[in-house]
């Protein structure tokens, strides 16, 4: 069976005007992730990449550890279908009108407006963003332009077919790309239910990757959420 690894991005930049671009902490998870690659001879026939900065910033970095290292690392083929859920513009074109009719989002907004430390605005835009993100799922928010998650998910197994399907028999692959298509990709080997699929993307920590067996018939989940490159506790995030 081939070995598919299924990545997060690391650490992007949350609270900043360019969200789609890896942190300085971020930056160090990426590099950190090549070496303990490199060190334990982990190659790969073919890479893959999603579309977004943060995603093609974290394979270059990989890909940089592993030539300082001395080894092969692929040229990353960017993948259009591993491009994350349209989670900022849900988030966006949803609020002005939850704001006047949902007391549940006007409190987790007014906690998040009112907090004082970046610890904290993390914690409450999370709840703010999973209780929003959630209607979406449920297919109680609906947006002109934006895509459904129906549609999110069947983007992701789309092309997790076209990639897996063009290699040979017994390969080892990666992809880099974001929380929810790796949820997707769990839910496809596991049967989940969307709501249970919206669990997982908030699970996987920057930088992990989780591990696939695949062949014609069969796409399986071996390991789930794996970052025991990241020794440090304080450099282990979830955003």
């Amino acid at each position: 069976m081939g070995v598919l690894y299924l990545v997060r991005h690391a650490q992007a930049s949350f609270l900043e005007p360019n969200y789609d671009k890896l942190s300085a902490l971020g930056e160090t998870q990426a590099s950190v992730l090549g070496e303990y690659w490199a060190q334990r001879k982990i190659t790969f026939d073919r890479v893959g990449v999603g579309p977004c900065e943060r995603q093609k910033d974290t394979v270059k970095l990989v890909g940089t550890a592993y030539r300082q290292a001395g080894l092969n690392f692929p040229e990353p083929q960017v993948l259009a279908e591993f491009d994350e859920y349209q989670g900022e513009a849900v988030l966006r074109g949803s609020l002005p009108a939850l704001l006047e009719k949902d007391q549940r989002i006007r409190d987790l907004h007014a906690a998040f407006q009112s907090s004082a430390t970046n610890a904290t605005k993390r914690a409450t835009f999370q709840k703010l963003f999973e209780a929003v993100i959630g209607d979406w799922v449920r297919g109680v928010i609906h947006l002109e332009g934006v895509e459904t998650w129906p549609q999110f998910c069947a983007r992701i197994n789309s092309g997790l077919d076209k990639f897996l399907g063009v290699g040979a028999r017994g390969e080892r692959v990666a992809i880099i790309t974001s929380g929810g298509p790796i949820a997707v990709a769990s839910q496809r080997a596991l049967r989940l239910s969307p709501e249970s699929t919206l669990q997982m993307t908030w699970m996987s920590r920057n930088s992990s990757w989780s591990e696939f067996l695949y062949d014609a018939e069969r796409f399986t989940l071996s390991s789930f959420n794996i970052h025991e490159h990241i020794v440090d506790p304080a450099m282990r995030t979830y955003r």
